[in-house]
């Protein structure tokens, strides 16, 4: 069996091309981790995700021989699913029951917290960032713990919270059908759904991580489905 720094090497280095990284790992306690494809639960979880726009260039190139509904999901599927088999690890994605808690798995990984959008936010990548995968092992993969701090907690004047044109956002939480109502208005049409949610455009944390314009849009319909 390899070991778990061959592993960890194997994997950046095989999703590097498509811009997919190492988001974290999380070891679990005896019987605490998902189901393996044995049946045994896994001892650890390799996360698996997009910092900024990392993705996208690979992501487009591979658009253009394919189509097909839930197009981001598919390509995931494409490079992850095989890594797996061959590394005889099991494959787990958010888009397929049953649901693992990738947000849940993220905060143990990287010490992250939920922004009042919902998202969780990043100390460098602030909401520029997501998970596109996960690798669960029967072996536990040491990692270094991360504490990361909350960017919320000290950010001056919270402007994603007065940013939104119909107060969708605040620290209740998010309102989604708010949201899409006013997206699919014609103002909703010539702002947001153009260039990117007011709100999370609005977060000054890890500005230069914002995703290009082409794949705001994208993410933007998908909201909209």
């Amino acid at each position: 069996m390899k070991g778990a720094s061959a592993v960890l090497a194997e994997i950046a280095a095989a999703l590097e091309p498509q811009g997919i990284l190492i988001r974290g790992v999380v070891n679990f306690g005896a019987g605490e981790g998902p189901l393996l494809g044995d049946g045994s639960a896994a001892k650890s979880v390799v996360l698996l995700g997009n910092a900024g726009g990392s993705i996208w260039p690979a992501f487009t190139q591979w658009r253009k021989d394919h189509d097909g509904p839930d197009p981001l999901d598919t390509w995931s599927k494409a490079f992850v699913g095989p890594l797996a088999e061959r590394l005889a690890a099991t494959a787990y994605f958010p888009s397929d029951p049953p649901w693992q808690p990738f947000q849940q798995w993220a905060m143990r990984a990287e010490g992250l917290k939920p922004s009042p959008l919902g998202i969780l936010i990043h100390p460098q990548f602030g909401l520029w960032h997501g998970y596109r995968g996960a690798l669960g092992f029967p072996f536990a993969i040491e990692a270094a713990s991360r504490k990361a701090e909350h960017p919320c907690d000290s950010c001056v004047g919270k402007p994603c919270l007065s940013a939104c044109p119909v107060d969708a956002v605040g620290l209740s939480g998010f309102d989604i059908p708010r949201c899409r109502t006013y997206l699919a208005s014609d103002a909703g049409m010539a702002t947001c759904m153009v260039s990117g949610c007011t709100a999370r455009n609005a977060c000054p944390v890890g500005a230069r991580y914002r995703y290009p314009a082409e794949q705001l849009r994208f993410h933007m319909e998908a909201l909209m489905r």
